[in-house]
C-alpha cells in the first residue's frame, strides 16, 4: 500500500491503462476485462485488475491534471513495479484536419509548466512517448480503420483557458490537440525507465466549436481502449 493506492503487493499488473475519470475506469473494466477485481478505492480513485485476451492488465484512474497524474504514475512505477503506462482520455483538437472522434497519439508534449519542471531548472526537457508503444498503437488504429494522428500535443495545467493568443500560437506551430496529463506521465516514466504513451479521442474541437454528446463519447472511447490494449500487448499477440 502507498499513501494514495490501497492495493496489496502483486495486485497491480505491469501494464496499466490510465483514464482520468474513476467511473470511466470502472466502465472500461466492465467492457474489456475478464475476472476483474477492484484493487484500489482510496480517495475514490478506482483501480481494477483483470485480463484481456489472457493478458493481465490494470485500469487505474489518474484524476484530472498533471499534479494528480504525477502522484499515481510515480507510485505505480516505484511501489508496484509497473513497466508500461498508457493514458486513455479525451482531448481537444487544435488543427482543422483533425476531426471529432479521431485518435491522437502524443509523440511529444509541449507544456508551460508541470510538477517535474523544477527538476530540470533551466533545461527545457521534451517529454516523449515510447516509440514501440507509439508504433503499435498507430498500427492498431490503422487495422481498426480509425483515423489517427501522431505528433506534438499541448499539456495544459489549467482547464478554463484565458489565453486565446496562446492557443493561436500553438495551432500555428502544428500542435494537434490539448489535454492535461500526458507531459507529466511521460516525464515520470522517463525518470524511472518505464514505457509510456497517451492515446486520446477527440471529444472537442477548439477551432470548430464542436463537442461530442455522451453517447458518441462512449462509442468513440471504446475504440481508444481497444487501440491501447492492442498496443500494450502487440509483441505477445504477434507471437500467438
Amino acid at each position: 500500500m502507498t499513501l494514495h493506492i490501497g492495493a496489496e503487493p502483486g495486485q497491480i499488473a505491469e501494464t496499466v491503462l490510465m483514464p482520468g475519470d474513476p467511473l470511466r475506469a470502472k466502465w472500461a473494466t466492465e467492457r474489456f476485462l475478464s475476472d476483474a477485481e477492484c484493487v484500489n478505492q482510496v480517495r475514490g480513485m478506482l483501480g481494477y485488475t483483470g485480463t484481456w485476451q489472457g493478458h493481465r492488465v490494470t485500469i487505474h484512474a489518474s484524476g484530472m491534471g498533471m499534479a494528480s497524474m504525477s502522484i499515481y504514475a510515480h507510485e505505480l512505477i516505484r511501489d508496484y513495479g509497473v513497466r508500461q503506462l498508457i493514458r486513455v482520455g479525451s482531448t481537444g483538437a487544435m488543427q482543422n484536419h483533425v476531426n471529432m472522434r479521431d485518435i491522437v497519439l502524443a509523440q511529444t508534449c509541449t507544456t508551460i509548466s508541470s510538477p517535474s519542471q523544477s527538476l530540470f531548472k533551466e533545461v527545457q526537457f521534451a517529454p516523449c512517448a515510447d516509440f514501440g508503444l507509439l508504433r503499435a498503437a498507430h498500427d492498431a488504429a490503422c487495422a481498426l480503420g480509425v483515423p489517427v494522428h501522431v505528433g506534438n500535443i499541448y499539456s495544459s495545467d489549467i482547464f478554463y483557458d484565458e489565453r486565446p493568443d496562446l492557443n493561436a500560437i500553438m495551432t500555428r506551430h502544428g500542435i494537434l490537440a490539448v489535454e492535461m496529463e500526458a507531459a507529466e506521465l511521460y516525464s515520470v516514466a522517463a525518470r524511472f525507465g518505464a514505457r509510456a504513451l497517451a492515446v486520446m479521442t477527440v471529444s472537442d474541437h477548439l477551432l470548430k466549436n464542436e463537442a461530442l454528446d455522451t453517447r458518441a463519447r462512449e462509442q468513440s472511447f471504446s475504440q481508444m481502449f481497444e487501440i491501447a490494449l492492442r498496443a500494450a500487448f502487440a509483441p505477445r499477440l504477434q507471437q500467438v
